[in-house]
């Protein structure tokens, strides 16, 4: 018998990301909403979901895209887009609610935060606010709706996981603000998604909240101490300081951690009260198997074999970032749109296209990017400094790229298994920029041609690299003339790394 057929939205990120597969794999016909369905192809489940285009504030794609479905999965917020990102989030939801109720959809299911008990809403974080308003338009939206508030997520890649694994392993001493003290009740991401997945067979009469969460409630400073105990790393040193506010937190968590500030102030904002659920009710429909809901201890040990193992599904960069570009790359060199700044480069390459692919592929993250790496470093700095994600966000897999994938503060936008990688910036930048990466089979009169005295002849494979930038405004323009003179130092050098590297690989 096939199961109900599933809409999910917010399935380039990270929690949506990994419930498309198990909804598949309990019998469930999925189909996607994105607004880029070019980011999902290269998921191991693409041919089994159907994708569809659009966006949750366009109410004829939302129409569209609900037509015919049993069970709509609302996984999307507009945390981080700027000030008004409570109306952008109110408005979506009412879309949702209005188009799902129209397209006779039998349930919703929204995963929002768990908020604390007897705090007015006017003195929860905007965060928190904001995904509780969510909870209550779809919950009024006429259709049965299952609202699971869950408070800190703990899985590989997880926004909170990260924030946890690099405060606790960066800094044996630590100075920490007074949130740290806080209750919270952690929940394995597993443990989440069998929530996901068992509530879309509730029956119709149960439209309601429902608290998740793990056996354990501790605070945020135990939180901190298990990790490192956990993780096998020495005993660490807390120290609170009361006046670090929810704003200081944020810029200090981004200068340790990959989250950038975007994201870490309002994780850090939800932490000013205690979030425990306050019931279980969740277990008379989701029925807990033995061995669940998973425990602290056990959520974390998972979520680190998953880390060591190179094996982590989705991360919280899955999704992209408030602010970053998305404008894919101008097909046409000569595009109307305005300048495109172009640098060039060539090197033909004694190494198999094979070997050159690899070291491709597997550039960013701890491989580095083959040039100068001081200068790498410093503009990720910089971009942090200006609020942006800089280089800290490494890769989801140490070996594959897919596209979607975020690499440091580049983002995959298209592959050609064995001879393209483009590479979108989603730096802080005043205009769009790309990086394309190609390892060609070289013909041989292209090798000789390209070939100089002091590559010498024999080569068998062409490297081509090109950096582009479209500029907004005159200060698009005066970035790029002012950094174009570091060009040969950066790209140049990069280019010849890369290659030298291959023909290290090729010998191998």
């Amino acid at each position: 018998m096939t199961g109900p057929h599933c809409l999910v939205t917010g399935a380039t990120g990270y929690i949506g990301g990994r419930l498309v597969p198990e909804l598949l794999d309990s019998g469930h016909r999925v189909r996607c909403l994105a607004r880029s369905p070019e980011r999902l192809r290269d998921h191991p489940w693409a041919g089994r979901a159907e994708v569809v285009r659009g966006d949750v504030t366009d109410a004829g794609s939302v129409a569209s895209a609900l037509q015919g479905i049993d069970v709509a999965y609302y996984l999307v917020h507009a945390l981080g887009t700027g000030r008004d990102f409570e109306d952008r989030d109110r408005d979506a939801a009412r879309i949702f609610a209005e188009q799902a109720r129209a397209a006779g959809v039998r349930r919703i299911v929204y995963l929002g935060g768990l908020t604390p008990t007897g705090i007015p809403p006017r003195e929860l974080s905007p965060h928190l606010r904001s995904r509780a308003e969510v909870g209550e338009i779809l919950l009024a939206s006429g259709v049965p709706t299952t609202v699971l508030r869950a408070a800190v997520i703990i899985g590989s890649g997880s926004a909170s996981f990260e924030m946890l694994r690099y405060l606790t392993e960066r800094l044996p001493v630590m100075v920490t603000p007074s949130w740290v003290g806080t209750r919270v009740q952690p929940i394995a991401v597993r443990d989440v998604l069998r929530y996901l997945v068992g509530s879309a067979t509730m029956p119709p009469e149960v439209s309601r909240t429902f608290d998740i969460g793990g056996p354990d409630v501790v605070t945020y400073e135990e939180m901190m101490r298990r990790y490192a105990t956990v993780a096998q790393l020495p005993k660490r040193l807390i120290v609170r300081v009361p006046m670090l506010t929810p704003r200081l937190s944020s810029h200090w968590i981004g200068l340790v951690t990959p989250v950038p500030r975007a994201l870490a102030r309002p994780l850090a904002e939800s932490l000013r009260h205690e979030v425990v659920c306050d019931e279980h009710d969740i277990a008379e429909w989701v029925p807990d198997p033995p061995g669940t809901p998973i425990g602290f201890d056990r959520a974390l040990d998972l979520a680190l074999q998953r880390v060591r193992e190179a094996d982590v599904t989705t991360r919280w960069s899955s999704a992209s970032l408030p602010g970053a570009p998305s404008d894919p790359l101008p097909t046409d060199p000569d595009w109307a749109g305005g300048s495109l700044y172009t640098d060039r480069r060539e090197i033909a390459v004694e190494a198999s296209p094979t070997a050159l692919w690899k070291v491709v592929e597997g550039i960013g993250g701890d491989n580095g990017w083959y040039s100068f790496p001081l200068a790498w470093a410093v503009r990720g700095w910089l971009d942090r400094l200006v609020g942006g994600v800089g280089i800290r966000r490494g890769r989801r897999d140490a070996a594959r790229l897919r596209v979607g994938d975020s690499l440091d503060f580049w983002r995959v936008e298209e592959i050609e298994p064995g001879r393209l990688l483009r590479l979108r910036a989603e730096m802080r930048l005043p205009g769009l920029a790309w990086l394309e990466m190609y390892a060609d089979p070289a013909s041989d009169e292209e090798t000789d041609r390209r070939t100089d005295a002091a590559t010498g002849p024999g080569r068998r494979t062409l490297y081509r690299q090109r950096a582009l930038f479209h500029p907004h405004g005159l200060l698009g323009h005066m970035y790029w003339w002012s950094v174009s003179p570091f060009h040969a130092i950066v790209f140049g050098g990069m280019a010849r790394n890369i290659a030298r590297a291959a023909e290290r690989l090729d010998q191998d």
